[in-house]
């Protein structure tokens, strides 16, 4: 017969596996579309046995984590966009974690001095013109966007798009508001028509003939590059990209990250903070290269083929913190030039 010290040695053992047990998941509030997590997810379940559960949404999610507050069930939050990333911290959602690989892996100037976020991997807003009417060498810097000799010929999506508000805020950094605000009206003054659609239709547009020249992030041009769509390579096919700002004493591309945080009140900061480990590896950054044409946080990383193939470039190292703080004054240039 089992006595009552087994027993309570029993039942405490029970709750303390269960604990465990149930610790050993990820909740992830996420801004990044369900198919582009899965990979990551899939792997590091494979490699650890921990589960996620994920939370998508394109929009309101800060909110909803203020919200919770201490009693939100949120670990982590993914996202894209450093203004998105910056919204979490001035709300004072995220956690301040040390982590010699996270600092090891990722430059400075792509994740956050108070270490609430960290950038995980890159994209670059590029210049895609037409292969047949645009010559070589035609144009290299997005100053040159403002050039009168392209009155007519630029598409781009609206200003107000966070990838455009990302550049514009870049645009300040780099040459002060007032020079800003001319470079501004002189692309609006060249546009070909209003803006509108995502930056896969900006290459249609040059496949069409609507316009010879457009603002794009490069992912997706690798994306039409290899679809299994024959027309998305059609119109691939009809346009090159060109890295900006790549000269000898230029500041370089403009880049702007995925990335993450822990979440401040989350109840599994060490677990969490091993996944966002795992996202830095040379595993998962092959993976954001794979599955979105993203360029690696750290240029040291091996680009998988088929980025590689996009090219190779100089990126501006201005700290991306300061384009979320300029994205107020880059929203207003926007208005004034009806971007």
């Amino acid at each position: 017969m089992i006595n009552l010290t087994k027993i309570i040695l029993i039942v405490i053992s029970i709750i303390f596996l269960t604990n465990i047990v149930s610790a050993q998941s990820i909740n992830i509030y996420s801004h990044r579309q369900p198919y582009l997590l899965k990979p990551f997810l899939d792997a590091y379940t494979l490699k650890t046995g921990i589960k996620f559960k994920t939370v998508y949404s394109s929009k309101g999610l800060a909110q909803r984590l203020a919200a919770e507050g201490k009693n939100t069930k949120a670990d982590m939050i993914l996202t894209v966009d450093i203004g998105r990333l910056y919204r979490y911290q001035d709300l004072n959602l995220l956690a301040s974690i040390s982590s010699s690989i996270l600092e090891e892996k990722i430059p400075s100037y792509l994740r956050s001095e108070d270490n609430t976020w960290f950038g995980l991997s890159k994209r670059t807003r590029v210049i895609a013109v037409s292969k047949n009417r645009v010559k070589s060498k035609a144009i290299s810097t997005f100053e040159q966007l403002a050039d009168t000799k392209w009155k007519g010929k630029i598409c781009s999506r609206p200003g107000s798009h966070v990838y455009n508000r990302a550049l514009m805020a870049s645009i300040i950094a780099a040459h002060g508001k007032t020079k800003a605000i001319k470079w501004a009206k002189g692309l609006v003054n060249n546009l070909a028509k209003r803006p509108q659609g995502n930056d896969r239709s900006q290459i249609k547009s040059i496949f069409s003939g609507e316009c010879d020249v457009a603002i794009i992030n490069h992912y997706y041009f690798g994306k039409l590059t290899y679809s299994l769509n024959d027309e998305h390579r059609a119109w691939a096919n009809s346009a090159r990209i060109i890295f900006p700002n790549q000269g000898k004493n230029d500041r370089g591309a403009h880049v702007n990250i995925s990335g993450g945080g822990i979440v401040k009140y989350s109840k599994n900061k060490e677990i969490a903070q091993k996944f966002l480990e795992y996202l830095v590896s040379d595993d998962a950054q092959k993976l954001y290269g794979e599955i979105n044409f993203e360029y690696p946080i750290n240029s040291n990383s091996l680009l998988p083929v088929k980025l590689k193939a996009l090219g190779s470039f100089k990126e501006d190292s201005l700290p991306i913190q300061e384009i979320a703080k300029l994205a107020p004054a880059a929203q207003e240039i926007i208005d004034i030039v009806n971007w």
